[in-house]
């Protein structure tokens, strides 16, 4: 009984918990939030799932090895810090897209540089779990 309302429970905190890091990683930028706690809140609504329904069973939602997930970050970010260099301006500066979007608001390298960490982040976070509960 305790399983099947653990189960139940994970099936509806899973996307409440992914919404829940995408919004940490859009206002991250503005006020406190960020690539790195939006990356961290995935990687934590991912171990949920794995301790109700078994790593194989996560390993079919993901759809990837969370290892590649660490290089596809970590080329988002990087390219967010030199795209500056191409307008002349020091590494990191964030460049602002000109018209605002409706929900977010201006978007800037601040986001792509966030993204990146929110990769990275989760590809270590699970790499990480994943590798030490196929060891036990």
């Amino acid at each position: 009984m305790k399983l099947l309302i653990f189960r139940t429970t994970t099936i509806f905190l899973l996307p409440l918990l992914l919404l829940f890091s995408i919004f940490l990683l859009l206002r991250g930028h503005y006020l406190p939030g960020s690539g790195f706690v939006g990356g961290i809140i995935a990687a934590i609504a991912f171990i949920l799932h794995a301790f109700a329904f078994g790593l194989k069973n996560t390993r079919k939602l993901l759809r990837m090895h969370p290892l590649a997930l660490m290089p596809v970050g970590l080329a988002l970010a990087v390219f967010s810090a030199i795209l500056p260099i191409f307008q002349g301006l020091p590494v990191l500066t964030v460049l602002w897209l000109d018209e605002p979007f409706p929900v977010v608001g201006l978007i800037g390298s601040a986001l792509l540089f966030d993204s990146g960490v929110y990769l990275v982040v989760l590809g270590v976070a699970l790499t990480i779990i994943f590798t030490i509960s196929e060891t036990v």
